[in-house]
C-alpha cells in the first residue's frame, strides 16, 4: 500500500486536515447536506482508494466543517463482501491517521438482537464481537502505525461513550448501548447464527465497524461508534430483509442522527 502517494494526493487538495473523521454507514449520508465549505474528492479520483459499490453509498471524501468545526467525512465505506481485502477496506483508517486526524466516528446500520431494541433506534457500540472473521491485522505488523500484540479492552474510547449518553438520552429519548457482533455478508445472518450471538452477548449485528475500529486502535486513534437499528434481525420477526428497507430506516431516523453527531464533536472540540 502506498500511504504516501495517497496522503501527498489529498494534501495538495485541502489547505486544512480536520481532528475529526466520520464514516457515513448505510443510509446516513444525508449527513453530508449539513456540512458547509465542501472540498468533495471523489474515491476513484484517489490514488489507492477502493471504490464504494455498494448503493446508498456515494463514495466521496468530504472536507468541510459542521457547524463550524473542521471535519472529513466518509460518504460511504468500504466492505469485505464486496471483494475487497480488510487491509484495502481499512486503507482509508490508515490514511486518516497519517493525515493528523485524532478521533474517529464510526457509524453504520445494523440488525436488532436485543429484544428491547426497535426499528429506527440509535445505540452506542460498547463492545464488539468478530469471531467469524480473520484479523485485519494478520501479516506482517506495520509498526509505523503500532504494535504486533494490541490491548482491546478499549476499542471503544470510554471517555466517549460518557460523552454521548446524555446526548443520546436528551435526544432520542432513551440511552441504549450495546454489543456489536460483525458478520462477511453479504447474506443476512440465518435465524441460527442471530440466537448463537444472542446468546454470546450481541445486542445488534452488521457487515461493517469492527475491521476499521480494530485499525484505529492499532493506529492509536481515539474512536466511538454509533449504529442504526435499521431491521430486527432474522428470525425476531416474521418478515423478509432488504437492502432497500435498512436505508428506509436510515432515513427516518437521519434526524436525530444528524443531531447526536453535532452535539457530540461540539463537546469533543
Amino acid at each position: 500500500m502506498n500511504f504516501d502517494e495517497t496522503v501527498k494526493f489529498i494534501k495538495e487538495k485541502v489547505n486544512t486536515i480536520p481532528r475529526i473523521a466520520i464514516i457515513l454507514g448505510s443510509g446516513l449520508g444525508s449527513l453530508s447536506d449539513d456540512i458547509d465549505n465542501k472540498i468533495c474528492i471523489s474515491y476513484k479520483d484517489i490514488p489507492n482508494f477502493p471504490i464504494s459499490t455498494v448503493p446508498g453509498h456515494k463514495g466521496e471524501l468530504i472536507f468541510g466543517t459542521l457547524d463550524s468545526i473542521p471535519i472529513v467525512a466518509m460518504n460511504g465505506r468500504f466492505h469485505y463482501y464486496e471483494g475487497y481485502s480488510l487491509e484495502e477496506v481499512t486503507y482509508p483508517i490508515r490514511i486518516f491517521k497519517l493525515l493528523g486526524v485524532e478521533t474517529i466516528i464510526l457509524t453504520n446500520a445494523a440488525g436488532g438482537i436485543n429484544l428491547n431494541f426497535s426499528k429506527g433506534d440509535l445505540m452506542i457500540i460498547e463492545d464488539q464481537l468478530s469471531f467469524f472473521a480473520e484479523s485485519v491485522l494478520r501479516g506482517p505488523n506495520l509498526s509505523e502505525f503500532g504494535e504486533r500484540f494490541i490491548d482491546m479492552s478499549d476499542v471503544y474510547t470510554k471517555e466517549y461513550i460518557e460523552i454521548l449518553k446524555p446526548i443520546m438520552k436528551k435526544i432520542t429519548g432513551k440511552c441504549l448501548t450495546g454489543v456489536y457482533a460483525y458478520m462477511k455478508g453479504p447474506t443476512y445472518e440465518t435465524p441460527a447464527e442471530i440466537r448463537a450471538l444472542r446468546t454470546l452477548g450481541a445486542d445488534a449485528v452488521g457487515m461493517s465497524t469492527v475491521p476499521e475500529a480494530v485499525v484505529a486502535r492499532h493506529s492509536g486513534l481515539k474512536c466511538v461508534g454509533i449504529t442504526c437499528i435499521t431491521n430486527m434481525a432474522s428470525g425476531i420477526i416474521n418478515e423478509k430483509l432488504s437492502h432497500e428497507d435498512v436505508k428506509e430506516t436510515a432515513l427516518k431516523a437521519e434526524t436525530n442522527f444528524k443531531q447526536v453527531i453535532k452535539e457530540f464533536i461540539k463537546k469533543i472540540n
